[in-house]
Parts: structure tokens; C-alpha cells; sequence
């Protein structure tokens, strides 16, 4: 952001691959000033616009559901704290798997931009997500690290010369999720909401699960669209439509069921 109240870095793509050794990402960025989707620094994600349709009455919930409901408003209740060993260890771990050839400097440094957070400190971009969108991205990597890679060095399909930042669009698709599954609400208000709710109570993973799903289909949604920077908010719209859309087919049992799950590579 600059001193004017802009917005965030626009990454502009130099390679297909993320070469350290080659100005690419945020090492050749540019400031955009005026109004963006991204989260952070008083930004706030088109994402979290309550739409006419989603007031709708509340559903009930079976006793395992209410308790998964809980323990993940629990996790989605905790802030990014970098005074805290837990969430310190977690960011570094962060590291260890997106990048285990280059040895990390600090948890404050420059090297933090060549994953695509804003500046050289993660933990300012975590106000829109809190904790909990730094476990999904840890989530993502661990559990599907082709796609993961992928996505973070932009290596698959036609890309924009103007890209979005990879950490930065994963605590907005953090946020997304759960404004679009109103998951802070006693009970879901949305059917979209309700149908997630089978699925978490057979698979506590399965907010982290979806998350990675939505990552890949909001790439491919890019891709698809042919976007630049200052398309993000028109793709994460476009991407909860599709959302929203498979979730609600007939005969989804679970999350691997749904048609965007065969995108993810591990």
C-alpha cells in the first residue's frame, strides 16, 4: 500500500517458473492505487456482500454437526498472533514446504514477497483470515503439493502478464469460504451452508479440503477468463457462483464428489 491509501502490489509475470535467480512476483511489482478485492491493511473482499439470496430461514442441525460447527468457529475465532510460538512455528513450516531449497532468513524479510503476501511481514496480511487461513494454506501444501506448487509458481496455462499474489488470494478464498458458508452464525442461514455441513461432520478436514478445491477452481477460473490483476474481484464471484453450484448437485456424498476435486494433483 502506499502513503496515498492505495492498494495492494500487482505482481507482474515475468516467467512461467519462479525463478529466484530472475526478477519475478513481487520483486518487479508495481503499486495500484484505488479499490481491489484483497484483504488487508483495511481492505476489505467483494466477497463479504450479503446477497438477497442468502436470507433464508436457518436449518437445523443433528448433534454431530453442531459440534463440528463449534470446533471449526473455534479455529475460525483465533487471530494471527506472531508473539505466539504455535502460529511462529506454523509460518515457518509455511516456508519449509513452499520453498525446502532456500533456507528462510527471518519471519520478517524480504523473502516472504516471492510467496506473494504484500511485504516482507506475513502476519499483516492475516487480519482478513486470522489463523486459520495460514492451516489452510499449510493444509494445501502438505496434502497436495503438485497443485499447491503449481498454483504458487504459476506454471499451468496462459498466463496474465499482471498475476495475482498466490498467499495473499488464499486468505481471501480463506474469508470467501466463510462468509459464503456463513459459518459464523449459530446455524447455517444458506442451503449452501446446510449441505457443507454433511459433509464436515463425516470429515472434520473438510473446510480445509474445500478450501484447496476453491484455490484450484479460482485458478482455473482465471485462466478461463483470460484475467489480469484488476479482475480478481470478477473471479472470485465467478468462482463462488461455481461453488455454490457444485455443492448443491444431486448425489454429492462428499467433498471428492463434487466435479472441481479433480483438478487437485497430489
Amino acid at each position: 500500500m502506499d502513503d496515498r491509501g492505495g492498494s495492494f502490489v500487482a505482481v507482474r509475470r515475468i516467467s512461467q517458473g519462479l525463478d529466484r535467480g530472475n526478477a519475478c512476483h513481487s520483486t518487479s511489482a508495481e503499486f495500484v492505487t484505488g479499490s481491489t478485492a484483497w484483504l488487508g491493511r483495511g481492505l476489505s473482499c467483494v466477497c463479504a456482500q450479503r446477497r438477497e439470496s442468502d436470507a433464508r430461514p436457518s436449518f437445523d442441525l443433528t448433534s454431530a454437526q453442531e459440534e463440528c460447527l463449534l470446533r471449526l468457529q473455534s479455529r475460525i475465532d483465533i487471530p494471527y498472533d506472531s508473539s505466539i510460538p504455535e502460529h511462529q512455528d506454523a509460518l515457518r513450516a509455511l516456508w519449509s514446504v513452499a520453498f525446502p531449497e532456500e533456507e528462510l532468513r527471518g519471519l520478517i524479510s524480504e523473502q516472504w514477497k516471492d510467496m506473494g503476501w504484500q511485504g516482507k511481514d506475513p502476519s499483516t496480511d492475516f487480519r482478513g483470515g486470522g489463523f486459520i487461513s495460514l492451516e489452510n494454506l499449510l493444509f494445501f501444501a502438505r496434502n497436495f503439493p503438485k497443485s499447491f506448487q503449481d498454483l504458487l509458481r504459476k506454471q499451468e496455462g496462459d498466463r496474465s502478464v499482471w498475476e495475482y499474489p498466490f498467499a495473499v488470494a488464499g486468505v481471501n478464498i480463506t474469508f470467501m469460504l466463510i462468509q459464503m458458508l456463513d459459518l459464523e452464525a449459530v446455524k447455517p442461514r444458506t442451503l449452501v451452508g446446510a449441505t457443507f455441513l454433511k459433509f464436515i461432520a463425516e470429515n472434520e478436514s473438510a473446510f480445509d479440503l474445500l478450501y484447496c478445491i476453491t484455490f484450484k477452481m479460482m485458478d482455473q477460473q482465471w485462466l478461463s477468463m483470460r484475467a489480469s490483476y484488476m479482475d480478481f474481484n470478477t473471479v472470485m464471484k465467478s468462482t463462488r457462483r461455481q461453488l455454490e453450484k457444485e455443492l448443491l448437485l444431486d448425489d454429492i456424498m462428499r467433498l471428492e464428489d463434487i466435479p472441481s476435486y479433480k483438478l487437485l494433483t497430489r
